[in-house]
Parts: C-alpha cells; structure tokens; sequence
C-alpha cells in the first residue's frame, strides 16, 4: 500500500530504525535484542516509510484472544501534524476489528498529553468503579 509520499508495511520494522525513532521522540536507548524478541512475537506491525526512512509505525501485542494492546504508536517530530498517527491507528483499528471478538480486552497507555488522539478512536479511561485505573511497572 503507498500513498503519493508515503509507503506503508504491515511488516516489522529494522530493529535499527525503530531504536533511531524511539530517539528521536525522546524515549531513550533500548536493548535492540530485546527489540527483537519483542517484535518477533508481537501480532500486528504497521510502519510508514518516507524514501525507505521509517517515520511512524504501531503495533499490537498480546495473546491474540482476550488481550490485545496497543504498543508503540510513533510518529517522527518532524512528520507530526500531516495525519499519519491517525494512518496508524485506522490500520490498527481495521486488524482488531477482526482478531478482537465479543468480550476481548483492548489496551494501551496513551504518552502524557495523547489522550484525546485515542479518545478520537473510542478509547476511555479508566478512572473509576468498576475497574479503577490503570496501572503498570517498568523494569
């Protein structure tokens, strides 16, 4: 699939491009064989390329029944604005549409200040009964 600029995979991304993208939206360093495994066992990629330069990309991960959450949702700053997190998230959306059944569990932890971009695609937050808010821990 490509649009005039842009090319989209539904394939993992190099481990390379997205440890330069992380960076680049200040996320910091990662352990690119953890990157790796991750990617290798995750159930969904999308990346947009600009001139074979990943600049977005998404995914899904979880066990591909009950859970699934969505992971790594970037876009490169310099490529904000030009609707690509929304390009993102309509491929995303079109994937769980059909992998997420009746009574499956959709997650994500939006980056501080995003949450009305998720809120534009029915996601909420948990802040009260009966669920209480989300929660995590990183290591």
């Amino acid at each position: 699939m490509s649009s005039k600029e842009y090319d989209i995979s539904f394939n993992s991304p190099k481990v390379e491009d997205f440890a330069n993208l992380r960076l680049k939206i200040g996320w910091g360093e990662i352990d690119h064989s953890l990157v790796k495994q991750s990617f290798d066992n995750s159930l969904f990629h999308v990346a947009i390329y600009h001139h074979e330069t990943l600049i977005a990309m998404g995914r899904v991960v979880g066990d591909g029944f009950m859970y699934f959450y969505i992971q790594d949702v970037i876009v490169d700053p310099k490529y904000q604005g030009k609707g690509l997190g929304n390009m993102i998230m309509e491929q995303i959306e079109n994937y769980l549409s059909k992998a997420a059944i009746k009574g499956s569990t959709i997650g994500l932890l939006a980056a501080k200040g995003k949450e009305a971009f998720y809120r534009k695609f029915d996601y909420v937050e948990r802040t009260g009964e009966p669920l209480g808010k989300g929660m995590c821990k990183f290591i």
